[in-house]
């Protein structure tokens, strides 16, 4: 068996201390038909993911024995297997730590199950090769269109660019000011609002042709990112 093999069959980790919570994310993934496995103190993970090598960590920040971040950096300083901090923490200096030590991703409680587990198969489609994506969504920056399974999405001159901003670096989470500044050459006055209406009717459009896919998560508090279809 390959490690690329031997990586799909791997546990999704989950470090939570709220048992409750810690099974109802287990049995939304064991329903996607992910393998799991529970740690609920701080100072189990890193001889556990040394030994066993998950697939991902669901990561709280808040544990006894050891808190998250101090679990990321030391994950960080031996291993790239992506990290999903999960907390109930939303100051912005938490949230910016924990991405700056590494972590694939943010998620803030109160949170959907379901869409933990989209934003868990998001991050395993940036890492692992995927098949077939790469013909669903194709950006033609002549004509300024983006073509959803071949079909014309129709954006607007503004969306276009927005999305081809977000598409060319997947994963990445952009700021509304950064995007802003990414789409806007005249310096012009525009809300946050405005930013988020134009995500809104970007996902629209791109779902009448991918009725089942996901493309552009919202990231409590930081910003918007792209990541694949699957």
């Amino acid at each position: 068996m390959t490690s690329e093999a031997s990586s799909a069959h791997a546990p999704i980790l989950i470090v939570e201390d709220e048992p409750e919570l810690a099974n109802l994310l287990r049995d939304y993934l064991l329903a996607s038909n992910f393998d799991t496995k529970i740690i609920h103190n701080g100072l189990e993970v890193i001889p556990w993911v040394v030994q066993h090598k998950p697939r991902i960590v669901l990561l709280d920040l808040m544990l006894p024995g050891k808190d998250g971040l101090e679990i990321c950096k030391e994950i960080r300083a031996f291993s790239n297997i992506p990290v999903m901090m999960i907390t109930a923490k939303v100051e912005e200096i938490d949230r910016l730590l924990g991405l700056e030590l590494g972590a694939d991703d943010y998620i803030c409680k109160p949170f959907s199950p379901r869409e933990v587990v989209a934003r868990v198969k998001a991050v395993l489609r940036r890492i692992e090769p995927a098949q077939t994506v790469q013909n669903l969504i194709k950006v033609d920056n002549r004509g300024l269109k983006v073509l959803a399974q071949g079909h014309d999405t129709e954006l607007t001159v503004v969306e276009f660019h927005l999305f081809s901003l977000l598409f060319n670096e997947p994963g990445r989470i952009f700021s509304r000011e950064q995007i802003m500044s990414g789409i806007y050459n005249d310096y012009r006055v525009v809300s946050d609002r405005t930013i988020d209406s134009h995500i809104k009717k970007v996902r629209k459009k791109l779902e009448q042709f991918l009725p089942d896919s996901e493309v552009i998560f919202s990231v409590y508090g930081a910003g918007y990112k792209y990541e694949p279809p699957a």
